[in-house]
Formats: structure tokens, sequence, C-alpha cells
């Protein structure tokens, strides 16, 4: 290829002011330009560019086309000496919502514009300044099973009556705030809308190309990263930032490569080779880490392959999980109906870039691993986490499956409700984790099919459905007769969003449910999704594993965990004779040859201009007012509390009480769960006093837009375990210096109504699990001002930074075991004094009740001088309101 060096002019949506020397190359339909890394004015060498890494290069791209020559220049240097102590500007170029996170980060938007308005500014000026998607896509709840035949219309019913105040403010969103797009639901899941539809790959504005860049409000935005685009999830503050321009200020991450080797065996799933990856990189500790893939297996790897593996990056606790663009990327481009102008865009631009996969021979990682694909055999996850890893071959010494002679009991169909522990109440293929993988879905379906030939069922205690996260899922699957056996084994289609794997697994049968509690049945669930955390599925399911599709499809007919799947017999065919999974179990080229029979670009594109179509702004639609008209009654969409002076008053960190001791690995949903509420939770009472009953309470994330609904599902999982509860399980704590166990919302208020602030002591991993900020947000409104542990995910941690919550680790060696720490004792930290710096060692100072005072160092993790301004300012939203006022 030809290139042709110019000299370029400033270009619009560019802060860099001076001439930069660029590279013009010929498309089939266009010329543009690019910002060439190795060519800048002030830039790096090419020794250098060949040892970064891909998101390095990605970065570098960023710096020289958003800044000025002399700034970029000390930033080009941190990165090329891979420097992590460096802070520099990143400016991703798109914004994603789903709706959970992103309609309160609208109303959020909302009440910026009141608290403008009310200051005397414009509230117009209140708008996204970077593109942004908002994909409503976690409203869609399992109300009526995957047996009914009118599934998908029932519950698309109750979702848009249950979410009409919701429903209402997007629409209000969508014309009162310039650069958001709004796709309503009932057409997918967000993930698989973006890497199917919405990114580029490479982006064109006003004449020059550059890398699709991003930031999402959901942990799993990684998804993209299997099309070389650089994203990740962040909370829906940090989301907000970046919608209104702002850089994410950020410090190089480790970056780690790891080499696939070897191909994957035959029967073997894309859900097996993620659940192995995840187990594996889990155990290398690589939290907060940038990975790259690279190697043999890689490159033989299809992209939606290696997308099931990027989905699941937040699992395995690193920030993006990236494969370099290559063929696999241009065929999957083409599969999914993009046009041959952006496929050969795509190309050419990596490949002048140095962003094709091939021009990493010599890239340089700060640390390397490797993983054998031709390892991994069939296997589960559970029953709490997704890197909790069990081979099909271990079920037996696991203890989760029993010997054949001594299988336990299955309920009888024809008797009363009455449940074996280990029976599978849900089976579900839900998320954008293996709906997006055709294969996978493919195998599902001829399972299916070969059950229902050999005269299996499901067993009838199981709730079953099928949410696939995009709608070519269903037109493949009808192409290659598939859906009709799945609907036979009752996974018709319930809806396209997403649904269990998010908690939205619907209510049980009142006679199920009515025996799990009854007699403390250990119930369990079965999906295909990428989160079993305790409590997560349903509020009634004691144990979830995550298992691939087809896996799932043989579980609702075994309907017991205790089976052993991989050996055991499933059930009998209609002559009486056992049936094994291997006599239902495909070929891969079986697999392949319907694929290639049932997969075309068409359906996408159709399926896609049809549904950006109908999602247009209609010509002609009424002006809405600058400001939403709250309504008082409201219990959905409320004006939200972040610019009261009680919110953004400086802590004093002193005479502090524990709200809660926790172990390892408290998550997003501890803190913050998005199912079910139920009856008898402080959510559930408040909404009954309000008129609201049980059957229309909807689930705890749909009602984050009022801040009176969401407070009260702060630490509300029914499986919270809170070392100040005297061993008891849920939503409870101890009052001090009372010493009553009580529920911790109302134990919160008693402590705010004394003026009283609060301290988080936690293990390993807080925060780990879903990019949730109603996790930070809740916490800050019961009152916590800073929460200790040792270690944070990173996601989490960003987020208490952006309420204005002090983040702080213990140091190596000391936790709160080794301090004895119970939460009677009162701490004050010290050193704050009137600001924060990064990485500043304070003095948390513990009293206990005999008046031992115990001085222990933490380590302050606000990371950056830009989330020192933000902290110090109270939080990100009172700091970005007086911004705006300022500049007014």
């Amino acid at each position: 290829m030809h290139y042709i060096e110019t000299q370029a002019a400033v270009h619009p949506q560019c802060s860099f002011l001076e001439k930069t020397l660029m590279s013009r190359y010929p498309l089939p339909s266009q010329a543009v330009d690019l910002f060439r890394v190795v060519d800048a004015a002030v830039s790096i060498d090419a020794a250098q560019f060949s040892r970064m890494p891909y998101c390095v290069r990605v970065f570098a791209e960023n710096i020289v086309r958003r800044q000025p020559a002399a700034e970029a220049a000390p930033y080009l240097a941190a990165l090329a000496a891979r420097r992590h102590d460096v802070d520099f500007p990143y400016y991703p170029a798109r914004v994603v919502l789903q709706d959970l996170l992103g309609t309160p980060a609208l109303v959020d938007l909302a009440g910026m514009r009141d608290a403008v308005a009310e200051a005397g500014g414009d509230p117009g000026t209140v708008n996204p300044v970077v593109p942004t998607h908002l994909v409503v896509d976690h409203s869609l709840n399992v109300e009526v099973a995957g047996t009914d035949r009118q599934a998908m219309a029932k519950n698309m019913e109750i979702e848009n009556r249950k979410n009409a105040e919701r429903f209402e403010f997007l629409a209000w969103c969508k014309q009162a705030f310039s650069n958001l797009d709004v796709l309503m639901p009932g057409n997918g899941i967000l993930h698989q809308v973006n890497i199917e539809h919405l990114s580029p790959v490479i982006q064109v504005q006003d004449g020059v190309a550059f890398p699709d860049t991003l930031v999402g409000t959901d942990s799993h935005t990684t998804m993209i990263n299997a099309l070389g685009v650089l994203g990740w999830g962040v909370g829906g503050i940090e989301a907000e930032s970046v919608m209104l321009g702002r850089a994410v200020w950020l410090r190089l991450p480790t970056v780690v490569g790891v080499e696939l080797k070897g191909l994957r065996q035959p029967g073997i799933t894309a859900t097996d080779l993620v659940l192995a990856i995840t187990e594996f990189l889990r155990k290398q500790k690589v939290v907060g880490t940038i990975i790259e893939f690279y190697g043999e297996g890689a490159r033989a790897m299809t992209l939606s392959d290696r997308a099931t593996i990027s989905n699941m990056t937040p699992e395995f606790g690193a920030t993006a999980a990236l494969f370099a663009i290559d063929d696999k990327t241009l065929e999957f481009l083409r599969l999914t109906g993009r046009t041959e102008t952006q496929i050969s865009l795509t190309e050419s631009y990596a490949k002048t870039q140095g962003l094709w996969a091939d021009a990493f021979g010599n890239a340089e990682y700060d640390r390397v691993l490797s993983f054998d694909l031709s390892s991994v055999g069939r296997a589960i996850a559970g029953p709490a986490n997704p890197h909790d890893r069990v081979p099909l071959s271990s079920l037996i010494s696991k203890g989760i499956a029993r010997p054949a002679e001594t299988a336990a009991a299955t309920p009888d169909a024809t008797a009363p409700v009455k449940l074996d522990d280990g029976a599978i109440v849900i089976a579900a293929i839900t998320s954008c984790t293996n709906t997006s993988n055709p294969r996978n879905m493919i195998a599902a379906g001829l399972v299916a099919r070969r059950a229902v030939e050999l005269g299996l069922e499901r067993k009838p205690w199981v709730k079953t459905s099928l949410a696939p996260g995009s709608k070519p899922v269903e037109r493949y699957l009808r192409e290659a007769k598939l859906m009709e056996p799945l609907e036979a084994l009752g996974f018709g289609i319930i809806g396209f969003g997403c649904t269990s794997c998010n908690g939205m697994s619907g209510p049980l049968p009142k006679e199920i449910e009515a025996d799990i509690v009854g007699r403390d049945v250990h119930a369990v669930a079965v999906l295909s999704g990428n989160r079993n955390f305790n409590g997560r599925i349903h509020p009634r399911v004691k144990e979830a594993f995550l298992a691939s599709p087809p896996l799932v499809v043989a579980y609702a007919i075994a309907g017991t965990i205790h089976v052993d799947i991989e050996n055991g017999v499933l059930g009998t065919d209609k002559t009486g004779a056992p049936v094994y999974l291997k006599d239902l179990w495909p070929e891969d080229e079986e697999i392949d040859a319907l694929l290639k029979a049932s997969m075309h670009g068409g359906q996408y594109l159709e399926i896609y201009t049809e549904m950006f179509r109908k999602s247009e702004r209609l010509e002609g639609e009424a002006a809405v007012p600058a400001r939403f008209p709250w309504r008082e009654d409201s219990n959905y969409i409320r004006r939200p509390p972040y610019w009261q002076a009680s919110l953004t008053s400086a802590a004093t960190f002193a005479d502090m009480r524990a709200i809660g001791v926790f172990g390892d690995n408290v998550t997003t949903d501890d803190l913050s769960p998005s199912g079910a509420i139920l009856p008898e939770s402080a959510a559930g009472e408040y909404l009954i006093r309000h008129g609201v009953q049980p059957a229309e309470f909807n689930s705890y994330g749909t009602r984050r837009g009022d801040h009176l609904v969401a407070i009260r599902a702060t630490f509300a999982n029914n499986r919270l375990h809170n070392e100040m509860a005297a061993g008891k399980e849920g939503s409870l704590t101890r009052l001090e210096p009372e010493g009553r166990i009580m529920r911790l919302f109302d134990a919160a208020e008693l402590y705010v109504s004394r003026g009283q602030e609060l301290i988080v002591i936690a293990g390993k991993n807080y925060g780990s699990g879903s990019s949730r900020d109603w996790a930070a947000k809740g916490v800050r409104l019961i009152g916590v001002r800073t929460v200790v542990c040792e270690n944070f995910e990173r996601i989490h941690r960003s987020n208490l930074v952006g309420m204005g919550v002090l983040p702080l680790e213990f140091s190596e060696g000391c936790d709160r075991t080794t301090l004895q720490l119970d939460g009677s004792e009162i701490y004050a930290v010290e050193g704050v004094g009137g600001k924060v710096s990064p990485g500043m060692t304070l003095s948390l100072q513990v009293t206990r009740k005999n008046g031992e005072v115990l001085a222990v160092p933490v380590k302050c993790r606000i990371d950056t001088e830009e989330e020192a301004e933000i902290f110090n300012a109270g939080g990100l939203l009172p700091r970005i309101s007086s911004e705006m006022l300022e500049a007014a």
C-alpha cells in the first residue's frame, strides 16, 4: 500500500494546535487522515513504538491527536518508558450505557440541570459532549417462563407497565439531551449490540480516522476488546464525567501478555475455555491490569470466541482483555453486515498505525503468562463465584454430583411438590457472554433437537428460559430449524435482554417457593451467564452454577445438580434405554456446517437497520422542557440529593463507628443488589408503606432512579455475611455501643440521627463484580465516610472516590483478623488534614472498648491528582456542577 505524506490542517475535534505529520491513504470511496504516532512532530521513535503493547499504542495515538505538541511530549515519553507513576489524559470516543446504571446517570444529569438553573446558569448547557448510546436491556424480568409460547409478548407487556415512569424519563432524555441516543427495550443487550453494530472499530470524524474507544456503565463493556477496541467498564459517576467531555486521568496499568498456546479439543465450547481462563488469571492476580492475548491459540480463535473471553474480563479482575485486529476481525465485520468500505478502512488503518496483529513481534509486556487451550475440558463454575471452576470429571470428588448408584431421588412430577436438596429450579440460557457466541447457541439447539428425538423432557420443577442478547440469534436459530426443539424443552424466547445473569429470574412458581422456604430446601440455578454471586440469581436459590448453553439444556433434563452430567444417566428414551450426555452432544463438524448454512451478514444488516431507524427521533416531535418535571409521588425517578450541603460537607473522620466488618470478596451485589426486592426488606417495607404491592415491586436495579428506594438496597443482600451480626446471615449489623443486632439500614438511620460518621472494614477484593455506582452512592448516603480493606477492585474504588468516600488499604500482613477487629471499636483517621494526596500514608486510630488505642498505618487509595481534586471537592458531581457555573 502506498502512503502519501502530507501536512494536515488542524481538525476541529482535536486540541492538537500545531501542525502534525500524517499519512493519507486511498479507500474505495473515501480518503482520510490519521495521526501517526511515530511521525508526530513530538513523538517516540520507531524502535520505541515497536516495543509498545497494543493498549499503549492506542493511548499514545489518543495523546498525539488530543494534546498540543508541547503537552503531549512528556506523556509520550512516560508511555515509551513504561512508567506507572505519571498521570496522563485519555479521551474515550464514546460512552455506552445500560439502563440500570445509565438511567441513574441521566437522572444525575437532569438533577445537575436543576442545580445549574437554580444557581443562575443555563440548564441547557448540561449535555453529553461525547456521543452516548443507552440501550434498555436490564429491565426484562422472566415473569413468564419459556414454556409459554407467548412469553416474550407477556414479559414485554409487564416490563413496559412496571417501568413506565423510567421509560417516560428516558423518552424525555432522548429529546432533551443532545448527543444521546436511546434504544428502547426488546432489542438486545448493550454489549452484544455494541460489538455487532455500534462499534466501527475505526472511527472517522471530520476526515480524520482514529481507533474507536469507549467506556461503559457495565463491567462487561470489555466484550468490545475482542474487536481490538479499547474499552472498559466504569461506574455511572465516571461515565457522566466522560459524557461531559472530561478526560479520564490514568496511570499506565500493568500490561500482561498472555500467550494462548494450542487449540481447543473437539466438543469443548467457548464457555469451557473462558471458565478455565478465568480460573487461571484470577489465580495469577491480574486485578487492575490490561491483558493482551496473542499466540497460536489467539490467531485460530473466532471473533465470537474471543468476545466470550473478553466479556468475562471483570471475572478475572482485569481492566481490559484485548485481541489485536486481524483477519478474524474483518471476517466478523463482514458476517455482521458492516460495509466493505468500513472493513477496508479497518484493515488499512490498523496496518498503517501498527495495530494489526503481526506488528507486535517486539512488544514488551510487564508480565508474560502462558495458557494451553488444548488442556481445557468441559466444566461448570460455582457454587458462588465465576472463577470457582469445576471440571465435569471432578463433580463427584468435589461433592457436587453423586455416583449413579447413590444419587438422590428427584421429585415425582405427579406428587405434591417436595424438592430434594440440589434440585435445579432455574435453568437459563442467558447473558451476552454466551448468547453472542453462535457455536454455543447452535450446540444448545442441537442438544435440544437430539433430546426431543429421543423423547426426553425437562423436569417440571425447572423454570426454563432463553433470552438472547440480540435479535439475529433468533433468526439463525430459526433458519437452522432449532427453535422448535428448544421450545419443546421449555427454552422458548422470553425476550431479548439481560435476565437471570443480572438477577432478573422472575418469580418461582408459588408451590416451588413455598417448598423451598418451608423446608429450607437447598435449591440450585444453572445458567449460561457470567455472574453467580451469592443471592444474585434469585433470593431463594442458594447455589448457582455457570455452564455453557448446551449444558444448561442437559441440566434442565436432569433436574438436579447432583447428577454426574458427564457420565451419569440424564433420562430414558422412548424405549426405556438410558440416555447419556454423549448421546446428545453434537460433533464440531455438525455445528460448523449448520452455522455456515444458517448465518449471513444480511440478517444483521436488516435487523439493525430497522432497529435504529425506529430509534431515530421523529420529525415534528413536541419539544420537551429543559428541566425534567419531577413527580413528588414517584418511587422510580426522583431528583437526586448529591448537591445538598450535608452530602458535600467535609468529613471529620473522627469518632467513627463500624456499620460492617466483612471478609473477602464482598461484591457489589452485597453492597447494592439489583434483583428481587423481598417484602421483609427495608426497601420492601418502604414501598408497601407507599402503596406499592409486592407484585409490583419490580427490582432493586429498576428503582435506582429514586434514591429513597435505592438507599434501602445498601448492604441489602439476604446472603450478606457481616461479622458484626453474631453469625446471622442477611442485611444485619450490631448497633454500638448498645450491642443490639438489628437491620443494617435501621442502624444506619440511627447513626445519622446521632451525627455519627461510619466506617466499613473488609478483607480482600472489596467491591468485585458489576460496575455499580449505587454500591458507592448508597454507602455514602447511609453515612459511610471511609472504607478500609486489604485491596479494592478497580471500578468500585473509583466510584467511592467519585462519591467522596475515602478508600484506604491495610499494609501487607495487617488486616481485620490480625488486629482482632469486631466492630465494637471507635475509629478515626489521622493525617488527612484539609486535603488528601495520591498514595499518602495515613494512620487509622482504633480505640477498643477497654480503652486500648492502636495506630495502624493505612495507604490512601486515591491514585491520581485528578482523583484527589475530586475527593477534596466532595465528589465528582458537585465538582462538575461548580465548574459549569464558573464557566457560565
